[in-house]
Order: C-alpha cells, then structure tokens, then sequence
C-alpha cells in the first residue's frame, strides 16, 4: 500500500464530483433525462442541476425505494439521450415477488471491459475461452462473461442454470432434489471442459467451484488439470476462510501438490453496480478480501445501521449503500441487503473499500443463499 494515498484520493474525489455533475445535468435535463428522473424531479422540491455540485450533495435526495425497480415499463428508466438505441433488460432476486429490473444498453459491456484491464494476462491469456459457471436466465452476468470473454478474444461456454428454482427447492427442504440438481449444473461444466474446447478461464460462485473440484477429483482429474488457469468468482460466500480452503485445497493439482494452486482473483458485484475488483492478493493479510466498487460509475459506502448518510469509521461495520452514476442509469443511495467492514483507499483503488460482505444482519435470517 502507498505510504501517502493523499493526493491520488484528492485527484478521485475531483473526478468522482465532476462525473457526479455530469451525471445529475444528463438525467434532469429534459432533452436528455429518463421519464422516472424527470417526473420525480417535480416532487423533489429542489432542482437537482441546481443544488447537486458533488458526489455528498447527493445527499439531499430521499432514500430510494427498491421498489421503484419492481414493475414497469421499464421504459420509464431509458433516457431521453439514448432512446431508439438497442436496449437490455436484466433482472435481481425475483424470489420474493416482481423482480427488480435494470435497463441497460452499453453499460453492462463497459463495465466488463474495465475489468478485463485488471485481469494478468498470465492467468487469463488473451484469446483463450472461458466457462461460465454461474446463473443463466434473465441476468446479467451471464451475456456480461460472454462479452469479457469475446473482448479478450475468445468463446464463452455456458450452462443453464435456473438460481429461482434452486432457492425454491432450497426453501421447501428438498435438498436431494436441491444436490440432484446441482450434479446437473456439474455435469454439464465437466462435459464442456472434456470437449476440447481450450477453455482455460472460469467464473464460478464459491459453491459451483467446490462441487466441480470434487466432481473431478472423484474422477482423478482437478480443475488445474482440467486446464484452468485463472477464475474469478464471487458472492457473500466468497469469505476469507473459504478463500484458505480454495488456495489451499481445490485448486491444487493432487499430482504436483508442490506447484502453485490455479490463480483465483475475487469479486463482488450486483445487477446495479457492475463489479467490485479486490485489492491484489497479499499472504500477509491473511486471505483477507477488500473490495472496490468501480468509481466513479458505481460507489459504495459503508454506512451506519441508523443513519444512512453517515459513514462509519475506518475498520467499523455498517450497511452497504450503492450510488450508480451512468448515463443510462443514476441511482442514488440505494441500501444494498449486504454489510461488512469499512476499509482504507489502496495505491490501485484510491477511494474506500469494504471487506467481510455478507447479508446484512436484519436480513440474515430471511435469505436463501442458493448456489451462491
């Protein structure tokens, strides 16, 4: 870490205040803003273009309710600016009733193409395919690994995997039926990755990367000899112990026990934000996972549990709040259903990070985390 972040931190939050304004003049101003943005600008009772200078000016906004996200049309989200333009519509969650909707035409691509540039090229070979290990459907994640894959020059391999009826099953305690339809998932990753296919890059959830691992290791293969040679991953599963669990035990080669485990680099990231890329991997932090959202198009906060806009002290624990600063979508303050730790600006990422995410405590009790 640099002994001094003091000018690069300035340097962001100039950038991260100028992208603010940017952001509120597009969405607000009527030849250019969403319809939702510009109907709720008349409840407002201030003028966003006016009284919004910088990114903690955003604070004169009321909370945002998730469930202006729930229903449609979802037309009301395209702006002004981008209308006619071919349109994407991913969804969250959808366990609990309507899903929660995100209209997308570029962003989902720019996003993935930013991580592309921190992924070494050593572990990720330019041109290689991937496996795309994770849930299908009507989410986002799936055409975005596609498209990293197709940025970086290669061919994404997928599975159909349903994370609804997982939960489903989950929830009604049908766990033979939940693990037979887990083999299912396994099977068909195991069937790409014996095909020939060159497939040497992964994303996969915690779960999914440890049910493959086991699958061949039963049958006396590993994911290294598979010829894996960098995955990412993530979700709240995604915890410094597991990390341990994975370097130390899935991602070994059996046969060559002495040789370093097949690189794995974490992330965290949702629908509303993009992706959130951890500080590099430093033994000495003792597999601790910092993350850090991608400012100035997504910020994360680390909250207090009874005051929102007030951030905690460095090291203390709080509630994730999200802003989303694109052009074709401003979402202010939106409370994520995580929590975790507020962490120090780092020479890579000179802005806040947050480690230990997981649900967030008044929700714990009331999720079902599935395959992630």
């Amino acid at each position: 870490m640099s002994t001094d972040l003091t000018v690069p931190q300035a340097k962001a939050r100039e950038l991260l205040d100028a992208h603010t304004r940017e952001i509120i003049e597009w969405h607000f101003n009527p030849a250019t803003g969403c319809p939702f943005w510009l109907e709720k600008a008349k409840e407002l009772g201030f003028d966003p273009r006016q009284k919004v200078h910088t990114f903690e000016d955003l604070k004169i906004f009321p909370e945002f309710q998730d469930e202006w996200l729930r229903g449609g049309p979802v037309e009301r989200w395209i702006p002004q600016g981008l209308k006619g333009k071919p349109t994407y519509v991913f969804e969250t969650g959808g366990t609990t009733g309507i899903p929660k909707t995100r209209v997308q035409i570029d962003d989902w691509k720019i996003d993935y193409e930013q991580f592309s540039h921190t992924l070494p090229d050593e572990h990720f070979p330019k041109g290689s395919n991937w496996l795309m290990l994770g849930p299908s459907g009507p989410r986002r994640l799936r055409l975005a690994v596609e498209h990293l894959a197709q940025y970086r020059g290669g061919i994404a391999f997928c599975v159909d995997l349903d994370p609804r009826w997982v939960v489903k099953v989950i929830k009604r305690g049908a766990m033979k039926e939940m693990e037979a339809y887990r083999d299912h998932v396994i099977d068909q990753a195991v069937t790409i990755l014996k095909a020939g296919h060159n497939v040497k890059c992964m994303f996969t959830t915690p779960k999914l990367l440890e049910a493959l691992a086991t699958k061949l290791f039963e049958a006396g293969s590993s994911i290294k000899e598979a010829g894996i040679t960098g995955i990412f991953s993530g979700g709240t599963e995604f915890t410094p112990q597991w990390y341990r669990f994975a370097m130390e035990e899935l991602l070994k080669d059996p046969n060559n026990p002495d040789e370093p485990p097949v690189y794995m680099t974490p992330t965290y990231g949702n629908t509303l934000m993009g992706l959130a890329c951890s500080r590099p991997f430093d033994l000495a932090d003792n597999y601790k996972i910092s993350y850090y959202a991608p400012q100035p198009r997504a910020v994360i906060e680390v909250v207090e549990f009874k005051d929102y806009n007030q951030v905690v002290p460095y090291g203390a624990t709080g509630r994730v709040k999200l802003t989303t600063l694109t052009k074709e979508t401003f979402i202010p303050g939106f409370m994520e259903r995580d929590e975790g730790e507020r962490e120090l600006p780092c020479e890579k990422y000179p802005w806040d990070g947050i480690s230990g995410t997981r649900p967030f405590h008044e929700f714990a009790k009331s999720t079902t985390v599935g395959v992630y």
